[in-house]
């Protein structure tokens, strides 16, 4: 059993191990004085409150002036309550408000020293961006994409800087939450590395290097999560008690009203759509989460959750179409299903070397989707769990251990 004290010494190690990155040891971050970026939707807002919070002054760009016009009352708001929280002096908040700019045009980030782009997840906006951006950035400016999936080298290949060009993946609320992924890629420049964990250190982050790959640390094993709890509502078990077992066993919020929260439209098209999976079924029938009113559940006026009887019965279609017997399960098999088949995954991310060590992982998930604390995070829990109890709960529900999950567990756990 763990002891809090325990756990807590071991996260603190993991925070200190995850900014120590070898080859960076000598390496002087650029200077940051100012900063760009681009996009002002909701992560794009979140991302400048942060910088201006940290008094890095901020050029906000964003075309739709509707937007726009949102955006400054909601940083406004933002700064404005942490004086009233006591996060900030008035003097501080009056600073930080002074120090945001907005344009609608990009040729407005010539003398940024960092340009942060939070637009539109797709290859060809963000391509587009960072070709207008290598034409008029100042030369040594960092170009980070907050992209939460796509290849930043393809987007760095865009630009005649691709030693410039990173990753910087916020998670939303960007000005709350703790995670900042650094994303390097082939082509990065140490001294740009250096400077994008110099700048998560400085607005309050808890920065961890990730290779260049699809979903890059943290979301690539969310989906698998999303996967697997996908699968398992076709098997027999509800939405509403998947998420209280997850919530049970620590997190704030179980997949299914994370889902409904972020939005289950988001890479969805009408077009496109097959009805293949719950979610394409459920979008078909107007049920896209919150915003809608409906997803997995029905909200009330105060957004709490109901289950729905017309997402049960899509679901239950979907089960039958595709002949999925369904059957009864145990609290412990549906929290071994949403979390097992994730740290196998983990083994492989590391094994790739997408994540430089274990306890990087256990930052990742801490930090960025609220992983139990009291369990150190996912890979800490692995190794109490032991390798004998995984590999045989993975073999109970079907799943056969990978070679490179035996041999993680095998080993005893490396720090660096």
């Amino acid at each position: 059993m763990n002891r809090p004290n325990d756990v807590e010494a071991y996260i603190a190690r993991a925070e200190a191990d995850a900014v120590k990155i070898p080859g960076l040891e000598n390496v002087r971050p650029r200077g940051i004085a100012s900063a760009g970026v681009i996009g002002g939707g909701t992560m794009g807002r979140g991302i400048a409150t942060a910088l201006l919070c940290a008094e890095i002054p901020v050029t906000l760009i964003e075309r739709d002036p509707a937007t726009l016009e949102r955006a400054i009352a909601e940083i406004t708001s933002i700064i404005e309550r942490n004086v009233t929280t006591r996060r900030m002096s008035a003097d501080e908040a009056a600073r930080a408000i002074k120090h945001l700019t907005t344009a609608n045009e990009i040729e407005a980030l010539e003398k940024s020293d960092l340009v942060i782009e939070a637009a539109y997840e797709t290859m060809a906006v963000k391509q587009d961006i960072f070709s207008r951006l290598d034409r008029i950035a100042r030369k040594g400016a960092i170009l980070a994409s907050n992209t939460s999936y796509l290849d930043v080298l393809e987007i760095a290949s865009s630009t005649s800087r691709p030693q410039d060009v990173l990753g910087m993946h916020f998670f939303s609320p960007a000005h709350i939450m703790k995670l900042l992924e650094v994303v390097r890629t082939s082509a990065t420049a140490p001294d740009a590395l250096a400077t994008a964990i110099s700048v998560g250190l400085r607005i309050g982050k808890k920065p961890v290097v990730a290779g260049n790959a699809y979903g890059f640390i943290g979301n690539r094993m969310l989906a698998i999560r999303r996967h697997e709890a996908e699968a398992i509502i076709l098997e027999g078990v509800t939405p509403d008690r998947v998420d209280q077992v997850v919530e049970n066993f620590g997190f704030r919020m179980g997949p299914f009203r994370m889902g409904d929260l972020a939005g289950l439209d988001l890479g969805w098209t009408r077009d496109t759509s097959t009805g293949a999976t719950v979610r394409e079924r459920l979008c078909e029938a107007g049920r896209r989460g919150q915003k809608t009113g409906k997803g997995f559940f029905d909200y009330d006026d105060q957004r709490k959750p109901v289950v729905s009887p017309e997402a049960m019965d899509i679901i239950a279609g979907l089960a039958a179409d595709k002949g999925i017997a369904r059957r009864e399960w145990s609290d412990d098999s549906i929290l071994d299903r949403m979390v097992l088949p994730m740290i196998d995954e983990a083994a492989k991310i590391l094994a790739e070397g997408i994540a430089a060590r274990e306890s990087d992982i256990d930052v990742v998930w801490l930090h960025g989707y609220n992983w139990p604390r009291h369990t150190g995070g996912p890979m800490h829990y692995a190794r109490t769990l032991g390798l004998d109890t995984i590999c045989a709960r993975l073999k109970a529900m079907g799943r056969t251990p990978s070679d490179q999950l035996r041999k993680l567990l095998a080993a005893p756990q490396e720090r660096q």
